[in-house]
């Protein structure tokens, strides 16, 4: 296991490193700041796929069944990603910045990551550099 890394092995929840190698099990640090941190999603090939937020027990949720929950700010409940549209999110590894305030999670995903039915949730576009032009 890497350093800022926790990986999914068999559906169990992960030893986790931190960058000091000191082995801790307590999800608890990714919430000192907040109960809800943000949650970037992305596929193998690293395209960003959507952004959420967890709170702690959906991460625990996500370790223990190795599918995306989440939670939902303004439903105020958990959810899991494909429960109503199939389309889940098979985690293949969870990251977390150097803060340990946001979570990248890499996942295998299961037909379109967007609720619109689009693969992922950024696929408009609001500037491009190389026309200047606004959209």
């Amino acid at each position: 296991m890497k350093d800022n890394i926790i990986t999914i092995e068999n559906g169990q929840i992960p030893t986790i490193n931190k960058p000091d190698d000191t082995e801790q099990n307590d999800l608890s640090r990714f919430f000192l700041k907040s109960e809800l941190i943000p949650a970037i999603v992305q596929d193998q090939n690293r395209q960003v796929l959507m952004l959420a937020y967890m709170n702690e027990i959906s991460l625990n949720k996500t370790l223990e069944s190795g599918i995306t929950w989440f939670y939902s700010r303004s439903r105020q409940e958990l959810w899991n990603k494909g429960a109503t549209s199939g389309h889940y999110q098979h985690v293949l590894e969870i990251a977390y910045d150097c803060d340990c305030d946001t979570l990248l999670i890499t996942v295998k995903q299961d037909g379109a990551a967007c609720h619109t039915g689009e693969y992922t949730c950024f696929f408009r576009t609001l500037y491009k550099k190389n026309t200047g032009e606004n959209f």
